[in-house]
């Protein structure tokens, strides 16, 4: 057990969550990393998440601790592989952090490389997670372009925001992200000819590198 909780120690910080299927030492076989981990978690050295998910509690006023946020979970689980870039937020959680809505999703909607399926419906922490393939590999380098067309597709549907104040909206992001119309035009194709509609209606086509 010593040997485990060494390992998680110096491989994650507090709050941090790292999962059962990630974690390989040499000499112990994975039957005996699930049993020493379950000793550590009825020790409460360990906190468990969810299914598969544990992280190292971080002491806290409160007497059962702090513990990860739904969204830290999910980012290391589909938004990152390592160090790099596999996945975006989108739908309608990605509306609302834009400020573009006021409804709270009742879903978290993810587009990530680790898909396996077109769609698929799963739950962690009691919260529905959608998870969908994306349309080209995500990277660090495009996924601030393939979230703000997600976007645009259904814009026309989910935002509460029209005309000029939509416009300013749009426009203020893509100077905070960096995006260029550049950026964005090699993966129109992907999409269906309604996101044409939303570009042109929101004049982002007609902005170039923005007024």
């Amino acid at each position: 057990m010593a040997n485990l909780y060494q390992y998680l120690t110096e491989n994650y910080k507090e709050n941090e969550p790292f999962f059962l299927s990630d974690i390989q030492i040499e000499g112990m076989t994975g039957n005996n990393i699930r049993q020493q981990l379950k000793k550590l978690t009825d020790a409460e050295k360990v906190k468990r998440f969810d299914k598969g998910i544990y992280y190292l509690p971080k002491r806290s006023i409160f007497k059962s601790g702090s513990k990860p946020t739904l969204e830290k979970v999910l980012e290391y689980k589909y938004l990152r592989d390592n160090d790099r870039r596999c996945g975006y937020i989108s739908g309608l959680l990605f509306f609302n952090q834009m400020g573009l809505t006021t409804q709270v999703p009742m879903q978290y909607e993810i587009v990530s490389n680790k898909a396996t399926n077109e769609y698929r419906e799963t739950s962690l922490a009691k919260s529905r997670i959608i998870i969908r393939k994306p349309k080209v590999p995500v990277t660090e380098k495009n996924y601030m372009a393939l979230q703000f067309l997600d976007m645009l597709k259904d814009v026309d549907v989910y935002s509460e925001m029209s005309g000029t104040d939509l416009q300013k909206r749009l426009y203020q992001y893509m100077r905070d992200a960096g995006l260029e119309i550049s950026d964005l035009e090699s993966y129109f194709s992907y999409y269906p000819d309604k996101l044409y509609k939303n570009l042109i209606e929101t004049r982002v086509i007609y902005n170039g590198i923005l007024a």
